[in-house]
């Protein structure tokens, strides 16, 4: 599919770019037990709701086998962590 890893990169990069560039985050909230259950995961992420309708969350890995932590430093240096099964 793609010639090299630079292609790939910029791929994905727009990828992002297109769908979250100019959104806004409006609420967040936790994976309910039935939604885990539905996808077959043990893990409840957190889950990112979005301006548009679009909801964001981590998964462990890119096929979506399970729920995922999600982790990030604020501009002061603080350190996030959004751990799984919250809520």
């Amino acid at each position: 599919m793609f010639k090299n890893k630079t292609e790939q990169r910029l791929h994905w990069e727009q990828y992002a770019e297109e769908r979250l560039v100019g959104r806004t985050i409006k609420s967040v909230r936790w994976f309910s037990e039935s939604e885990a259950s539905a996808m077959r995961w043990y893990s409840r992420p957190i889950v990112i709701l979005l301006d548009d309708g679009s909801q964001i969350f981590p998964s462990q890995d890119d096929e979506g086998n399970n729920g995922g932590a999600l982790f990030g430093q604020s501009g002061d240096g603080d350190e996030w962590t959004f751990p799984v099964n919250g809520g």
